[in-house]
C-alpha cells in the first residue's frame, strides 16, 4: 500500500481505536518475512491443556513449568505444524501452545500468493474441524497420532487451505444450537490475530526465549497475582494511575525521587549515580520516569543491582497489559512498580516537554506521600482520560 492509498484510507477510516489486532500499513504480508502470531481461544477457555510445575523452580530443573497439552492441545500444534504443507512458500519456526492461547512463528521465504491472513483464515478452518470432532475427549490428556507435517517423498504440496465460511470470519458470535451442549461453539479461536514483524538480527532469539518462557510465567502470575497482574484506578492526590508491580514499595518507609541534570557528565555524573546506589542499597525505593540520560543510568544501575525501583510510565496499561523481558521477573520478586498516569495508546508517541515535567513531578509527589496513604486500587479497569499535550 503506497502513501496515497495509505492517506485516503485515513480520511474515511474514522476515529483509530486501540488494537492489538491491527495490520502494519507498511507491510503487504505477502513478501519474505519472519512473523510472530498470537491467537487466543474464543472466551479464553482453557481448551489446550494445562500447565504444570513451579514457577519459581530453577531453569532446566524437573520442577520446572511445562504445557501438557489436551488432545485438542495435540491435534492444533500438529494443525500449526503442517502449515508448509499447503504454504511451502512458509516454515515454521516455532510453537507455543497454552491453555487458552497459541503463539508461533512463522518464516515466509518465498513470496507468498496471497495475503498472510488467507494463511491464518485457512489454519482456523482447519482448527475448526478438529475443535467440531476432539471437544467432547478433550478433558483429559492422552496420547493422540500426529499429521504428518511434508507432503511424502515426489508428492506435490498441498493446495492452499480452503476458504472459511463466513461464520467463521463473521464477528457475531454465531447463535448455540439448540440440540447443543454449552461447549458447543462454531469456531475455537477469537476472530482476528496479532502479529509482530521481525524487525533487528538479535529479535529472533528474544522471541524464541518468549515462547520457551510462556509456561514459567503463567505459573508465576498464578503465584504472584498482586504483582504481576495490571490495576487501575491508584488514587494518588489529584493523579489516578493505572501500573503493575509491587504496590507495597509505595508504603516504604524511606523513598527518593531521582533528578540528575543534563550538565553533569565525567566523575560528577559518576559521583551521583553511586549517591543514588548507595541510597537504595541501604533500603531506599528509587522513583523516576527515567527520562534524562543520567537518570536513565541511575534507574538501570539500581535494576541491574536487584534494588527495588518505581518507574512512571507514559504508556498506561489494559487489562491484558503484563511485564515485558526482565520487568517479568523484576515485578515477580516484587522489586519493581511500574505506574502511568495516561490511557493506553499502541502508536510510539513522542513524550513533550509537558508531559516530562508532569512526569518529574508524579516522582517527587510520590517520594513525598506519607505510606498510610498509599491507597488500593479499584476492581475495574477504568481509565483516566489524557492530558492535552
Amino acid at each position: 500500500m503506497d502513501e496515497e492509498k495509505r492517506a485516503a484510507k485515513r480520511l474515511f477510516a474514522g476515529e483509530k481505536k486501540p488494537s492489538m489486532k491491527r495490520r502494519d500499513d507498511y507491510n503487504d504480508y505477502a513478501d519474505r518475512r519472519v512473523y510472530m502470531i498470537t491467537m487466543e481461544v474464543e472466551g479464553r477457555r482453557p481448551l489446550f491443556g494445562r500447565v504444570e510445575g513451579d514457577g519459581l523452580a530453577p531453569e532446566g530443573s524437573s520442577e520446572g513449568a511445562r504445557m501438557v497439552l489436551s488432545p485438542l492441545g495435540q491435534a492444533v500444534e500438529a494443525e500449526w505444524r503442517g502449515i508448509p504443507r499447503y504454504y511451502p512458500q512458509i516454515e515454521v519456526l516455532a510453537v507455543q501452545m497454552m491453555p487458552d492461547h497459541l503463539h508461533g512463528i512463522l518464516f515466509v521465504h518465498e513470496r507468498l500468493p496471497r495475503h498472510l491472513s488467507h494463511v491464518i483464515t485457512g489454519f482456523k478452518t482447519g482448527c475448526n474441524r478438529l475443535l467440531k470432532s476432539l471437544l467432547p475427549a478433550a478433558t483429559e490428556p492422552q496420547p493422540t497420532a500426529n499429521r504428518p507435517t511434508q507432503p511424502a517423498p515426489g508428492q506435490a504440496p498441498l493446495a492452499p487451505y480452503p476458504q472459511a465460511p463466513a461464520a467463521c470470519g463473521s464477528r457475531q458470535a454465531a447463535a448455540p444450537s439448540q440440540q447443543g451442549t454449552p461447549h458447543q461453539v462454531v469456531r475455537l479461536f477469537a476472530p482476528g490475530y496479532n502479529d509482530l514483524l521481525l524487525k533487528s538480527p538479535g529479535e529472533l532469539e528474544n522471541w524464541l526465549h518468549y515462547l520457551r518462557d510462556n509456561p514459567r510465567r503463567l505459573l508465576l502470575k498464578r503465584q504472584r497475582p498482586e504483582w504481576l497482574r495490571p490495576f487501575f484506578g491508584l488514587r494518588i492526590g489529584a493523579q489516578t494511575y493505572s501500573g503493575i508491580g509491587n504496590l507495597q514499595l509505595l508504603a516504604s518507609q524511606r523513598r527518593m525521587a531521582v533528578r540528575v541534570s543534563r550538565r553533569l557528565s565525567g566523575q560528577q555524573l559518576d559521583d551521583e549515580v553511586a549517591r543514588y546506589l548507595t541510597a537504595a542499597k541501604s533500603g531506599t525505593v528509587l522513583i523516576s520516569p527515567a527520562i534524562s540520560p543520567g537518570e536513565k543510568r541511575v534507574m538501570r544501575a539500581a535494576f541491574d543491582s536487584s534494588l527495588p525501583t518505581i518507574v512512571i510510565m507514559e504508556n498506561g496499561f489494559t487489562p491484558l497489559s503484563k511485564p515485558k523481558g526482565e520487568q517479568f521477573d523484576a515485578c515477580a520478586q516484587g522489586r519493581l512498580l511500574m505506574l502511568a498516569p495516561w490511557e493506553h495508546h499502541n502508536e510510539r508517541q513522542r513524550l513533550t516537554a509537558m508531559q516530562c515535567q508532569q512526569m518529574n513531578l508524579m516522582a517527587i509527589e510520590l517520594a513525598a506521600l506519607p505510606p498510610k496513604e498509599a491507597m488500593r486500587p479499584a476492581a475495574g479497569p477504568p481509565q483516566p482520560q489524557r492530558q492535552k499535550k
